[in-house]
């Protein structure tokens, strides 16, 4: 339960305001606390020093998407030293700071803290990862409020269809970054062909938007699935947070498929594949979204996690280099595991890429604080960044660039949390290496 001090502000907040203010001192970009005064904000060439440029950035800090912005902190933390030289713009150095507001996982609350973003706090610019259920309503009170927002970690057609647009929806103020389902589609169907299977699928497609959006019969996994002569087991949506899945594992069961797939979020994959287990039903294919992206879902399923397939948008072996910093993906996910002593995570590059984004547009718009010009720019903008290459004049729809896509399957053998994710199939990007091949589950019961 949120408890609230007499300023109205939680003592979560208090507390992470500490913590940035105390271990990430310097910084320009201070999550929840305002900017920190510079020494010397002066970059080189820069003759004088212009009013502040204000980044707000949303994800899920808590709630049942936190594994989402678990690397938020760090992140931030490790752009502190560029941060704090600011962008220089025409001989201006205009100061960075950046305001950290937690979604909460709940689409009104992401849709709130944007509105005080823009209303109390003033920003330039929001940048948003994570879910739909963040993403979607922040773009929103972005779009309705004028304000340039950058969003990214949720499939473009989520992000996209799933605010009201038709194919040829130009939004003015919000764009989008990420892989489709076209993308994990042929990720997946990579992965099932290579275990042989009765071409079964038990769909487990919650009531959100992505639940929405990859069980759609005209955009998602049906249409893509059925004519390569897969059959799809289909009980209907579930509501998030459901305690009980014996109804989709009886269905599933009954149905003999041996390939299971789904987009849950991660206490409801938890829950749903330790409850199938104990009622008898294993596929032996599981190609699992967002919950199984992070090592700790993989953790938390123990041996029931081996070989279970998920999509792979960033880690260590993707042949990549930030714009800002110079690192490739191994030094940055080796550097996240040396300071924070945990596992790296798919996220820490897309949070990274955001800043990559914002940063380059600034530069490119030669202005400021000119939103008009910031998204003139970004509409136009092709940059390689720590995600791969981005080019937002190719589409595959307005105000949308796609990003790479393997496929993983986790394996045994990880120090830190026992589980390591393995690139398992990279037709599509064939520059990111392999690092095994696709297996069954062992111990299937179908």
């Amino acid at each position: 339960m949120r408890n609230d001090n007499e300023s109205g502000v939680s003592e979560r907040e208090l507390s992470r305001r500490t913590l940035l203010q105390g271990g990430i001192a310097g910084l320009a970009a201070v999550g929840l606390s305002g900017a920190v005064d510079l020494a010397n904000p002066l970059a080189a060439g820069a003759t004088s020093v212009g009013k502040t440029i204000k980044f707000g950035y949303v994800s899920p800090e808590t709630g049942p998407l936190a594994a989402f912005g678990a690397a938020d902190t760090f992140v931030i933390g490790a752009l502190k030293s560029l941060l704090a030289k600011g962008v220089t713009i025409k001989g201006v150095t205009y100061p960075i700071e950046v305001i950290v507001k937690d979604s909460q996982s709940t689409d009104a609350t992401a849709a709130s803290v944007a509105e005080d973003l823009i209303k109390n706090d003033k920003v330039d610019v929001i940048l948003v990862s994570s879910t739909p259920d963040t993403t979607n309503p922040v773009s929103d009170q972005c779009e309705a409020n004028h304000v340039p927002c950058i969003s990214t970690v949720a499939p473009w057609q989520s992000w996209f269809f799933g605010r009201g647009a038709t194919p040829t929806t130009k939004y003015k103020w919000t764009y989008h970054f990420f892989w489709g389902l076209e993308d994990v589609e042929a990720v997946y169907s990579d992965i099932w062909s290579a275990v042989a299977n009765n071409k079964i699928i038990g769909g487990l497609w919650p009531n959100d938007s992505d639940g929405d959006a990859f069980a759609s019969t005209t955009t998602g996994f049906p249409s893509f699935a059925k004519p390569l002569g897969y059959s799809i087991v289909d009980p209907g949506r579930y509501t998030d947070l459901t305690t009980d899945f014996t109804a989709q594992i009886t269905a599933f069961r009954n149905g003999n498929c041996e390939i299971l797939t789904g987009v849950p979020i991660p206490p409801d994959f938890t829950t749903f594949y330790k409850q199938a287990a104990s009622q008898g039903y294993i596929p032996k294919v599981a190609t699992i979204a967002k919950a199984m992206l992070f090592p700790s879902s993989a953790q938390a399923l123990g041996s029931l996690a081996e070989n279970i397939g998920t999509e792979y948008w960033w880690g260590p072996t993707h042949p990549y280099v930030s714009s800002i910093t110079k690192q490739n993906c191994a030094h940055i996910a080796a550097d996240y595991e040396k300071k924070t002593g945990d596992q790296w995570t798919q996220p820490i590059g897309f949070v990274h890429a955001l800043f990559e984004v914002a940063i380059a547009t600034l530069k490119s718009s030669g202005q400021a604080h000119n939103p008009s010009a910031f998204v003139s720019a970004l509409s136009k903008l092709k940059l390689n960044t720590i995600v791969g290459p981005l080019d937002w004049t190719k589409g595959p729809v307005p105000n949308v660039t796609k990003t790479p896509l393997v496929g993983g399957q986790w394996r045994a053998g990880n120090t830190q949390s026992g589980y390591a994710l393995v690139v398992v199939t990279n037709a599509q990007h064939p520059n990111i290496p392999l690092g095994g091949k696709p297996e069954a589950i062992a111990g299937a019961t179908v």
